[in-house]
């Protein structure tokens, strides 16, 4: 009698336990799903899980890094995985931080050339490195195509440069003159005047790093 009073207990015990492990997966779950549904919260943590892993290693292999890849859209052509899939003039067109990029290397008709050029590696200005030069100014090198073509052909270098490459850099570009890097991990500057915001960005034919400031040639 004792032995079948003690086995119906252990079955109770059971029979309470199972409900309660079933809600804490369901639970679990649920967790992440939501996680999964709101791109925006989760957009932050997985640019610095990038941005950590390049600062580890010092070359920023794993993935994107800086504090400006969480405004990068989480999903569709303007995603880190969308941009990956298009060459880099498409590429950016999907970023709305480069909207003036964009508009600059269609007036100079350089969308073919980038879209074409294999193994490339670009220099990509904010919309807000574009406006901190005077509208006027601005428009104006908006309308040279020959000042505007020298100047956004600065933005680009002729191979694939990783992050462990800008560390204490000097690379020929597109316009035939030199531009420099440097820095380590996650901050690199360029010509000694632009800041990396968002850096080893992938497209289908490029490397790109996105600059808070619009690197000017020597005249």
């Amino acid at each position: 009698m004792n032995t079948r009073i003690r086995r119906a207990a252990l079955a109770l015990a059971a029979a309470a336990v199972l409900p309660l492990s079933l809600s804490a997966c369901s639970d679990s779950g649920s967790d992440s799903a939501e996680a999964g549904s709101s791109p925006k919260a989760s957009a932050p943590a997985g640019a610095s899980d990038d941005g950590m892993s390049g600062s580890d290693t010092a070359t920023g292999t794993d993935g994107p890094f800086g504090a400006a890849c969480s405004a990068v859209p989480t999903s569709g052509a303007g995603s880190f995985d969308g941009m990956a899939q298009d060459p880099v003039a498409t590429a950016a067109s999907n970023n709305p931080a480069l909207s003036t990029l964009v508009s600059a290397v269609k007036k100079a008709g350089l969308v073919d050339t980038l879209n074409n050029a294999e193994n490339i590696t670009v220099f990509a200005p904010t919309d807000d490195a574009f406006a901190k030069i005077p509208k006027a100014t601005l428009d104006q090198v908006l309308n040279d195509k020959a000042q505007l073509t020298k100047i956004l052909t600065y933005h680009v270098v002729g191979r694939k440069l990783a992050p462990k490459d800008l560390e204490n850099g000097s690379f020929e570009t597109l316009e035939k003159s030199k531009l420099t890097t440097s820095g380590s991990g996650e901050s690199y500057t360029v010509d000694d005047s632009a800041k990396v915001v968002c850096g080893n960005v992938k497209t289908a034919n490029a490397n790109v790093y996105i600059i808070d400031s619009v690197l000017m040639p020597a005249s």
